[in-house]
């Protein structure tokens, strides 16, 4: 008739999860049946997944074995003021043990404020039989216990008898209310007596027909699978007010917390029930040993910084005062200062390293870090600066666009401008001299064509955008400062065997050695952020290396001297150290979130780390003025080649038109003597648009039909004098004469 304890700590678990306690404290009773009966084991790993943790174990010895149980129980008690958390599970217990447990409990002050008790069903189940002087020891406390339904017909019978008993029986009692142990008892009695009403009594007929048992009883279902119940029961959450206790949330096993017992309505995975707690109040105890007068909290203060800009420990004018200042402890101040309750704490100045006074950090980081490279700059300079102030790819696309221009020009001039013909050096270097001057409109030669004129219009559009950017880009490149860094790579500098420096008293030097595999001996400890430039002037470290918000301090005042460069390594952030499970450092969380938000942090950044009059003017990296691309220019690169192809293609239609015209009409009614091939066809073609020239058939006088060849230029958007005769067509038609006198004689 047992259950199994998962669920039970899971409800647990999810109950600490809802308050936010990180650490618990569990006790138990060491009883001959094991103690903890594995519950601590369940109880472990539940937490666990809800991310927290058990931070000590009381054990109390067997109560049977003490003679003095009061003063046993009270010593072991006071361990637990040691023990920073106060949050007690009391997993399992013998009823007198619990008696002097809570009784001694509340007289030395373990149940009050801040704290919060939690006690199990083997404990919890026995609300209903304490009496008003053992409750009123356990009041505010939580307890699981096994639900029961109070309202079925057989509990309502059962109930006036077992009244009526109990009464007669334990007259000096004042508590008639059976628990769940009861009813388990009574349904026990019921499963083997149906048992026995079999048949067959032998001890395995026995054994099955009590593992067939299936009704319902006034524990609940009673169904066994695997010799043990079908299901986990409901739980019930009840917090003892009075004389008894208030039930609050119900644990549905498998699913969570709920306001009903049913599995429809809400759910939850947090805890929602109204507590009173030990202190009498509905505030959520703390769960931790809060600061007092008598005992505040130490806030270790790092006495020895490399930047005191963060903190800064100075001794005061009277003997063992110190002064507190900096960027840290202003900001300490001020979350004081929003926390919702008096935090009584005081400042313990440390002289030993970063790793000697943290050992956890839990919370929340308020600056991020990581490591940079601080390296010297020098201005930079190149004797390829006009190369700058575009891209090698605009460089490359540019030159393609003048190519092609060049070649458009020519090829439209070519016919009819006698600047763009004679020997084929004249002609690339005209054409060449022509469009490359024309950005500057310093070319002399005339052009003829219009289709020409519309290429040279886009073209000096084009020059015009092209030369007023280069000219823009050069001159802010050439007036604005620039400094590049000595140094851009961590492979160099361990190749080179250079030296570097960093934080000695950080665990910067552990990290160079460890992870970025620095040689030892190549790393020098600098201990102030004054001695870096010393170090670098005098060429004794190449670079140095200090987390991020030491680099932003020191970039501030030497930016025109050194700058940051490779990588950046991050790992977590600056933040206040609590001890792990701390409230504390969760309401430093929240309190750093609201002065984050309201604009407190980014005043108090502005105050310690603002620029140097001479950096605060200073051009950052990014403003630095980059090389123009491709990218800003290719509209205006598509506009120019398709107003170029389109100029090239109406010229050659109108050329092809020309041609054939001339073909239809000097060739109508000849039939050639010999048919000519697609080659000398396509040579013809050629021939007449590099000269715009057409040879065509005609006939010679008192003689056979013989090939006649003579010559026809168009004229087309052009003015052409007739005096503008070439050599080149006088040869061709001499030889053409020539031809036709030699197969005269022949034919003779």
């Amino acid at each position: 008739m047992a259950n199994g304890d998962s669920e039970q700590m899971k409800c647990i678990a999810a109950t600490i999860s809802s308050f936010n306690w990180k650490r618990v404290v569990v006790i138990y009773e060491d009883d001959a049946f094991g103690g903890d009966s594995g519950k601590l084991a369940l109880l472990s790993e539940a937490l666990s997944d809800v991310g927290s943790e058990i931070e000590y174990r009381l054990v109390l010895p067997p109560f049977s074995s003490v003679s003095n149980p009061n003063e046993v129980v009270q010593d072991e008690l006071i361990k637990l003021f040691n023990v920073q958390s106060r949050v007690y599970i009391v997993l399992q217990s013998s009823l007198p043990m619990i008696i002097h447990l809570f009784e001694k409990a509340k007289e030395i002050g373990l149940i009050g404020r801040d704290s919060a008790w939690i006690t199990t069903n083997t404990i919890s189940n026995y609300f209903d039989s304490f009496n008003s002087s053992v409750i009123s020891s356990m009041q505010g406390i939580l307890g699981i216990k096994t639900y029961y339904d109070e309202g079925t017909n057989l509990y309502k019978t059962f109930y006036p008898q077992f009244r009526r008993t109990f009464r007669d029986e334990n007259p000096e009692e004042d508590n008639f209310q059976p628990s769940v142990n009861a009813l388990r008892a009574y349904d026990s009695i019921r499963i083997i007596k149906q048992a026995m009403d079999s048949d067959e009594n032998s001890p395995d007929s026995l054994l099955k027909n009590i593992l067939s048992s299936n009704f319902t009883g006034l524990s609940g279902e009673i169904h066994f699978q695997q010799r043990k119940l079908s299901h986990d029961p409901i739980l019930r959450i009840v917090n003892v007010i009075g004389k008894s206790y208030n039930e609050l949330d119900f644990w549905l096993p498998g699913t969570g917390f709920s306001k009903n017992n049913g599995y429809v309505g809400y759910i939850s995975a947090d805890f929602t029930g109204t507590v009173i707690w030990p202190d009498g109040s509905k505030l959520v105890p703390k769960g931790w040993a809060m600061p007092t007068n008598k005992k505040p909290m130490i806030i270790g203060v790092p006495a020895r910084t490399a930047f005191e800009k963060f903190v800064k420990v100075e001794d005061g004018k009277h003997p063992g005062q110190k002064n507190y200042d900096g960027f840290c402890i202003e900001l300490f101040y001020k979350v004081v200062n929003v926390l919702e309750y008096v935090l009584i704490y005081q400042f313990d100045p440390h002289n030993g390293t970063y790793d000697e006074l943290v050992h956890k950090v839990y919370n929340k980081p308020y600056a991020a870090t990581g490591l940079s490279m601080i390296v010297p700059v020098k201005p930079e300079s190149s004797a390829w600066m006009f190369l700058k102030p575009f891209t090698t790819k605009m460089w490359l696309v540019t030159g393609s666009i003048l190519i092609y221009t060049m070649f458009i020009v020519w090829f439209l001039e070519h016919q009819s401008n006698p600047d763009f013909r004679g020997p084929w050096n004249n002609q690339i270097g005209t054409v060449f001299w022509f469009t490359f001057s024309s950005i500057f409109f310093a070319h002399r030669e005339k052009i003829y064509s219009n289709l020409t004129k519309v290429v040279v219009v886009v073209w000096l559009f084009v020059a015009l955008i092209l030369t007023s950017s280069y000219t823009a880009s050069l001159t802010s490149m050439l007036t604005v400062q620039r400094l590049e860094p000595t140094v851009t790579d961590i492979e160099w500098l361990k190749r080179s065997n250079v030296k570097i420096g960093c934080d000695g008293d950080s665990f910067v030097r552990t990290y160079l050695e460890d992870v970025l595999k620095f040689k030892s001996y190549n790393i020098e400890n600098v201990s102030s952020e004054y001695k870096y430039e010393g170090e670098f002037k005098s060429n004794h470290i190449a670079a140095a290396f200090l987390e991020l918000p030491y680099g932003r301090v020191f970039l501030n005042h030497y930016c025109k001297k050194f700058t940051t460069t490779a990588p950046t390594y991050t790992f977590g952030g600056l933040g206040f150290i609590f001890q792990k499970g701390s409230p504390v450092a969760r309401d430093f969380s929240r309190a750093i979130l609201k002065l984050s938000e309201d604009g407190t942090l980014m005043s108090l950044e502005q105050k310690w780390f603002a620029p140097s009059p001479e950096c605060s003017a200073n051009v950052t990296e990014e403003s630095k003025t980059d090389s123009l691309s491709i990218h800003s220019f290719w509209g205006l690169f598509i506009i120019s080649v398709a107003t170029y192809t389109v100029c090239l293609l109406l010229f050659l239609a109108y050329s092809l038109k020309r041609y054939w015209n001339h073909e239809e009409e000097n060739n109508a009614g000849i039939l050639p003597l010999v048919d000519e091939s697609v080659w000398n066809k396509a040579m013809r073609l050629a021939k007449y648009i590099y000269n715009g020239k057409v040879c065509v058939r005609g006939e010679a006088s008192a003689a056979p039909r013989v090939p006649v060849y003579k010559w026809s230029s168009p004229t087309w958007d052009y003015d052409r004098s007739s005096s503008h005769i070439s050599m080149e067509n006088y040869e061709v038609k001499s030889q053409a004469e020539s031809e036709i006198g030699i197969q005269l004689q022949a034919h003779n």
